[in-house]
């Protein structure tokens, strides 16, 4: 199966410490979110999440910070679904007091955390792969 990837910007209303710093558990609520997709696409229905792994906060994320999730299914039990997840950070503030506005593009992305873990879609609730969504038609 293919990675899905979520792309957002981490807002003020997500900080938790001094500083502007977010909270981990911000950003495995995301892990949760490219799970639930990955489950729908897999099959049909959300399932649930049982069990991490491993977590591993590799940076700091800060709010203004935009972030990549990305997490890929890489195993399959009957039921249970093992799945990878990372978040890069790809955008972050330059820091300039003088201009508080201005960004920096991270080239390369910076790894600030990485998870693996279970889910469970019970066999009953299993309706198969779903369509991949199709391409929007380029405007003329």
């Amino acid at each position: 199966m293919e990675k899905v990837m979520l792309r957002v910007r981490i807002s003020e209303r997500d900080v938790h410490y001094a500083g502007g710093l977010v909270d981990g558990a911000r950003l495995m609520e995301f892990f949760g979110d490219v799970a639930t997709e990955l489950l729908i696409r897999r099959d049909g229905d959300e399932g649930l999440f049982v069990a991490y792994d491993n977590v591993e906060f590799k940076a700091p994320v800060y709010a203004g910070d935009y972030l990549e999730i990305s997490g890929w299914i890489d195993r399959e039990g009957s039921s249970s679904r093992h799945m990878q997840f990372e978040v890069y950070k790809v955008i972050t503030s330059a820091g300039l007091k003088e201009q508080p506005s201005a960004c920096n593009v991270l080239a390369p992305p910076q790894l600030v955390a990485r998870a693996s873990g279970t889910c469970v879609v019970p066999k009953d609730l299993q309706r198969g792969p779903q369509p991949p969504p199709e391409k929007e038609e380029e405007e003329r």
